[in-house]
């Protein structure tokens, strides 16, 4: 894609993290923006971020996992707009704990948001883009798409999915419409507030708290759930950073986009040793926590 600017930019998810600073990029350049989120406070300032570029920006609360409400936003959006460019698939959520261990209803809710929302967001939005002489549809994934580890069977789940439905479906549009750019976004660990918006049960809580106790991820303990997100955001790759990698992806219509050095180590470690990736690992950390980039984008100060 030659240029974002008088594109028109669907980005779920976008009330913080990786969507929030997609939105704010995508404006800089000229795109005009419609947000979306299930939490109202935290869209409402993203769109104030927004306001300070010269561009329409359109909003929408709603839960991705609502097939009706997603089916609804194409329609919404090209009466505003007038046509669709650019959807990021972005929303995303997790929970913790052995699969043994998990409740259905915490499964379920991370399904609907991350494989469900996804399939149905690209399936509804496709028929408006399909003839545009320029479209991408960019999902995310995860360097959890491509490696496992355990208690996160469920996270695993959707981002393996998400990963094969967009890759089979990148190679059907490369025959049928290859002016539709298809994108699956692989991101490692980024500052964002997936781990503080984790749903888990007290006694998972407690069972997360300890293992992370005992693996000795940081000096500082947590002892809550509030704990493990406050020191996940702050230890992961600035959103900005993270937003910027994407969108030069798609600039270079990267069908794979790798966001960050630890997702590309990992993703090496699979490649070259697929059975036995785990043991390779603590030979990657020190690099991946030296070379983590927690500092916001220079182009946004």
């Amino acid at each position: 894609m030659k240029s974002f600017k008088d594109k028109v930019a669907v980005i779920t998810g976008a009330g913080s993290g990786i969507g929030r600073y997609l939105s704010i990029l995508l404006a800089k350049d000229g795109a005009n923006i419609v947000v979306c989120d299930v939490n109202e406070d935290t869209l409402n300032e993203t769109i104030e971020m927004l306001s300070q570029y010269n561009v329409s920006v359109s909003s929408h609360v709603l839960d991705v996992a609502n097939k009706g409400d997603i089916e609804a936003l194409p329609g919404k959006v090209i009466e505003h707009h007038g046509k669709i460019d650019l959807v990021f698939n972005n929303a995303g959520v997790a929970t913790g704990g052995h699969f043994k261990d998990l409740d259905e209803e915490y499964w379920d809710w991370v399904m609907g948001v991350n494989l469900h929302g996804v399939v149905n967001s690209t399936r509804a939005f496709i028929p408006h883009m399909i003839d545009r002489p320029e479209a991408a549809i960019i999902n995310t994934s995860s360097i959890f798409g491509m490696v496992a580890a355990p208690g996160h069977t469920v996270y695993h789940a959707t981002k393996f999915a998400v990963r094969g439905f967009t890759e089979g479906l990148a190679l059907e549009m490369a025959v049928t419409n290859p002016n539709l750019q298809i994108h699956c976004v692989h991101p490692g660990h980024i500052g964002t507030n997936i781990a503080s918006s984790a749903k888990m049960s007290e006694e998972t809580i407690n069972t997360v708290i300890e293992e992370r106790n005992n693996l000795n991820f940081t000096r500082n303990n947590p002892t809550s759930l509030e704990e493990i997100g406050i020191q996940f955001k702050d230890g992961g790759m600035h959103p900005s950073k993270a937003a910027n990698i994407i969108l030069n992806g798609v600039r270079k219509n990267k069908s794979r986009i790798l966001v960050g050095l630890d997702a590309k180590l990992l993703d090496l470690s699979q490649r070259l040793f697929p059975k036995h990736y785990h043991k390779t690992w603590i030979l990657f950390m020190p690099l991946m926590l030296l070379f983590r980039d927690k500092k916001p984008l220079k182009s946004l100060d």
